[in-house]
């Protein structure tokens, strides 16, 4: 046994109670840590040379991910997602006893990392969306809902819905609280493939600019349009949103879903600058992002690395403070703390479905990436300190009805047309 996997021993001991992770080193010997637990994983990995204990110790993720990439750490039993599970559940972030403040030094040492690497001009920013969405859409066909194509937190408000309905019924809360009105010009700002400006041009009858910096969910985004007979109420366009908001154009409704996450830090306040620029004197907008349940923190490197370059997730705190900054009024913020976890797990069990299709896109190493990613996210909303929030912002207090009734309302009038349609 090297003075590494000794090293790393001495961490899975204290990482690993409930449950059991076996750990098989690189001369063939083999221990087990933790204790057989109701609802906990059994797991059983193999390091496959000497210095794999060794680049792990170096950075837990970052060094365990590139190790699984190359075939250096093989799961002899379970999954990934069960490895990766197995972790998180055994530090789960209510479980924290400590309430001491960070120390001034990781403070500031994160802050400057994060800065650093989220400092996304528009020239950076075009850069890293294509670094992620522009691999190619095969690879999100096969993984997301082929109704509305959503590569974002569906909402599950009861058992046994599948994903294309979970998706639905996120169109439709989001929907519900822009409080649209037929004729409204709406502006989606990072539209993927198109969904919600579908979404929104069907069951509300309003107009949508849907933007985005990725040219291969540009070409996507219209032909869907087209296919859902939309194509005269929806349009698209390759732009950043501080060029649009330069060119002077306002909209009644503004909506954002799974964008912010790229905005990074810096920026931030620049995005809602634009945004109150662009939004009318009476308008609503919705926010919907990943966020952070404590204070702010950093990206870790392997997503820097492979997954979102330029990312950064933030803080509830930093996104207020920063609307707060251009008279954004805060007229509801909900926070969706497992409807994250439930949405992954349906694209990884796609994933795996899929993996022959998947690995002859690309290649072995691109899909132990993908679905280690997927497992990742997957149970930092289940154990780890990451949910969403949906953020309703308006300029002027009168623009809303004062009492939250209207959301339900609108909300089952979105999906009553829709079930009632014919051909439905």
């Amino acid at each position: 046994m090297t003075l590494s996997e000794n090293l790393l021993e001495k961490v899975l001991v204290r990482a690993v109670r409930k449950g059991v992770l076996v750990v098989t080193r690189s001369d063939g010997t083999s221990r087990s840590f933790g204790t057989p637990v109701a609802g906990y994983p059994e797991v059983a990995i193999r390091l496959c040379d000497k210095r794999v204990a060794r680049d792990v110790l170096t950075d837990l993720r970052l060094g365990f991910g590139e190790a699984y990439m190359d075939g250096r750490i093989a799961i002899e039993r379970g999954d990934v997602m069960q490895l990766v599970s197995l972790m998180r559940a055994n530090s789960r972030w209510e479980e924290g006893r400590s309430l001491a403040p960070p120390s001034m030094g990781r403070r500031i040492g994160n802050r400057i990392v994060s800065l650093t690497r989220s400092f996304n001009d528009p020239r950076r920013s075009r850069r890293n969306v294509a670094h992620h969405y522009d691999i190619g859409n095969d690879l999100y066909r096969l993984m997301l809902d082929v109704e509305h194509m959503q590569y974002s937190c569906a909402y599950w408000p009861r058992d046994g819905m599948t994903l294309g309905e979970a998706q639905e019924a996120k169109l439709a809360h989001i929907a519900a609280k822009l409080h649209l009105k037929p004729g409204n010009k709406v502006l989606d700002i990072g539209c993927g493939w198109g969904g919600m400006a579908i979404f929104l041009a069907k069951r509300a009858g309003v107009e949508v600019l849907g933007i985005t910096l990725s040219a291969e969910q540009l070409d996507l985004a219209r032909e869907r349009a087209a296919q859902a007979g939309v194509a005269d109420k929806v349009r698209f366009e390759l732009v950043d949103y501080r060029d649009l908001a330069a060119r002077g154009e306002r909209f009644d409704r503004i909506v954002s879903v799974g964008m912010f996450e790229h905005v990074g830090q810096p920026q931030f306040e620049t995005f809602f600058r634009a945004c109150a620029t662009m939004l009318a004197d009476d308008g609503v907008m919705l926010l919907h992002t990943i966020g952070r349940f404590g204070t702010p923190g950093r990206t870790d490197a392997f997503t820097e690395k492979y997954v979102f370059p330029g990312g950064y997730i933030p803080a509830l705190s930093e996104t207020v403070a920063a609307s707060e900054k251009v008279r954004l009024i805060a007229t509801d913020v909900e926070t969706l703390r497992l409807h994250y976890a439930y949405t992954i797990h349906e694209w990884y069990r796609r994933c795996m479905e899929h993996r022959h299709k998947i690995v002859a896109l690309y290649d072995e190493r691109f899909f132990r990436m993908w679905t280690f990613y997927l497992a990742g996210a997957a149970t930092i909303f289940e154990s780890g300190g990451m949910g969403n929030y949906q953020i309703q912002y308006v300029r002027n207090r009168h623009a809303l009805p004062i009492a939250r009734g209207y959301l339900q309302e609108n909300e089952q009038a979105l999906l009553t047309e829709h079930a009632s349609s014919p051909g439905q």
